[in-house]
């Protein structure tokens, strides 16, 4: 999650850049484009295959729609008139969309108070950090898609969890196969802006290129594996730790302020994370060998024979706890 938060907390540095020579609909298509490149060598490089079936591609274009090219594309629209602090507060509400949908599909049954205060907390932390109160553009139409996006990711972590992990196909070949659609969709916006010429500079084409390999690619595989382990909630609850990422690369980086109150923010926003991955015990959580937190996916896979856990594993029931 710590990894996912770094790489995920760059993206609105490497937009703002690249947003300086590309429309939003060629940083669209680019970032999907790269990341499902590189999934897919790291795909074959492990000699794993793309998912099969009519249905399951369905899903996937799905799920690539709302995870991708909706949200990716509202971004970079976004971030043409609204700073970056204000779009890393609209972000963090991504975990109290995914609860409220969570709740409404039957997905997050008996939400526990510790749970839904660390949710509110975050949120609380994040309006700590960035004053959203202090700065202009928070009702623009830039706003409104920037918090578009939070909610259509936490349409597309629900749908994911729901028809695509845990099905017996690998996260990685999810994961690659959805960039790959999302790639296919975006592809279809490109007369929306997407043909015009412009001069790319240097600095715009290397911005693009890490949004693409490193904050879409490698960022959205180990999404994958946290819905795979944890759920789509407690997947979503990283957008919590973005803001914590972006000041704190800001203030080493690029020397901006670092006040009293941000720090005090960055403090609540941890405490809240913290209490959002909270999990009930379970009995079965002490068989030796239970990764805390893991669930009853990875209880099974313990009792299992070696031979049945391993195949079990490399097939997403409860893939990466690396991640």
């Amino acid at each position: 999650m710590g990894v996912l938060a770094l790489l995920w907390g760059s993206t609105f540095l490497w937009i703002k850049l690249a947003l300086e020579s590309l429309t939003p609909v060629q940083v669209t298509l680019i970032r999907c484009a790269l990341g499902a490149a590189t999934l897919t060598v790291l795909l074959f490089g492990t000699r794993k295959r793309l998912p099969r079936g009519r249905a399951t591609w369905k899903h996937i274009f799905v799920a690539a729609f709302f995870c991708n090219a909706l949200p990716f594309g509202l971004f970079s629209v976004g971030e043409q008139t609204v700073d970056s602090g204000i779009a890393g507060v609209l972000n963090a509400t991504t975990p109290l969309w995914s609860v409220l949908i969570g709740l409404a599909i039957g997905t997050e049954r008996g939400l526990r108070p510790i749970r839904l205060a660390g949710l509110l907390l975050g949120f609380a932390g994040t309006l700590l950090i960035f004053a959203p109160w202090h700065q202009a553009g928070l009702a623009s139409w830039g706003a409104l898609a920037l918090l578009g996006a939070a909610a259509s990711y936490a349409v597309g972590f629900a749908y994911m969890g729901h028809h695509l992990v845990g099905k017996g196909v690998p996260t990685l070949s999810l994961s690659a196969a959805q960039l790959m659609a999302a790639t296919g969709l975006t592809t279809l916006a490109l007369p929306a802006g997407g043909l015009e010429t412009i001069h790319v500079d240097p600095m715009a084409l290397i911005a693009v290129a890490l949004l693409g390999i490193f904050a879409t690619g490698v960022t959205f595989h180990l999404t994958y594996r946290i819905i795979a382990d944890e759920g789509a909630t407690n997947a979503a609850t990283v957008g919590y730790l973005l803001p914590v990422v972006s000041v704190g690369l800001g203030a080493v980086v690029l020397d901006e302020a670092f006040s009293l109150r941000v720090a005090a923010g960055m403090v609540v926003v941890l405490l809240g994370v913290g209490m959002t991955r909270r999990q009930k015990r379970n009995p079965g959580s002490d068989v030796p060998g239970a990764p805390a937190g893991s669930g009853s996916a990875s209880q099974d896979l313990v009792r299992m024979p070696p031979a049945r856990a391993e195949a079990a594993g490399d097939h997403g029931v409860c893939g990466g706890r690396s991640a």
